[in-house]
């Protein structure tokens, strides 16, 4: 059985991510079960260099495989903010969509194009370190809906969709998204490194 450390503290990432991951023989460990793991300042420019800077640290810590990752969404029209800060562009979920929804007003719906990324890092103590990318294109809707998810999840409509992530539900999401994207990928990584049944 092998133990996996997700280096988060996010309820809504870890509960995606164990959705994934439980059909193998894989036991999922967060943040929460090591307090003794100080806060990860993410200095990283990309979400490739903070995955990694969040993964190298926990593996560290645990002497485990260590999995992070680091996503956000950018906005054309804006110069693809949030990006990298998309979880500091405020306090609360609602203010961080308040934020985005005031810095696209009067916009047309061509400028609201949109799409989450997600960079996944797996660090194993002593041999190295595996990435994987995903993209989920859509466009930011004019208000929020939707209550299931979290963060932009009620104003984002993935492409080839008329609901939001917030209204599609978790079990769309977790086929469509950005980090199921990346994950996937990992899971192959995971699977045939480790030799997973």
């Amino acid at each position: 059985m092998l133990k996996l450390i997700l280096a988060t503290r996010n309820s809504g990432k870890l509960k995606e991510m164990k959705v994934k991951l439980k059909e193998y023989p894989v036991i999922v460990e967060c943040l929460m079960d090591y307090p003794e793991i100080p806060e990860i300042e993410e200095t990283g420019k990309t979400f490739a260099e903070n995955a990694s800077i969040k993964a190298k640290t926990v593996a560290k810590w645990t002497k485990l495989p260590a999995l992070a990752d680091d996503s956000g969404l950018e906005i054309d029209y804006i110069g693809k903010k949030p990006g990298i800060y998309s979880a500091r562009w405020g306090s609360t979920d609602q203010e961080r969509i308040k934020k985005v929804l005031n810095a696209l007003q009067n916009t047309k719906s061509e400028q609201r194009e949109a799409r989450f990324v997600c960079a996944m890092s797996l660090v194993l103590p002593g041999q190295g370190n595996y990435r994987t990318k995903g993209i989920c294109s859509g466009r930011i809707t004019l208000s929020p809906k939707g209550a299931e998810g979290f963060g932009y999840d009620p104003i984002f409509i993935p492409d080839g969709y008329n609901q939001t992530f917030a209204e599609l539900g978790v079990h769309v999401k977790n086929r469509i998204s950005h980090r199921a994207v990346a994950l996937e990928k990992m899971i192959k990584i995971i699977v045939g490194h480790f030799k997973l049944k």
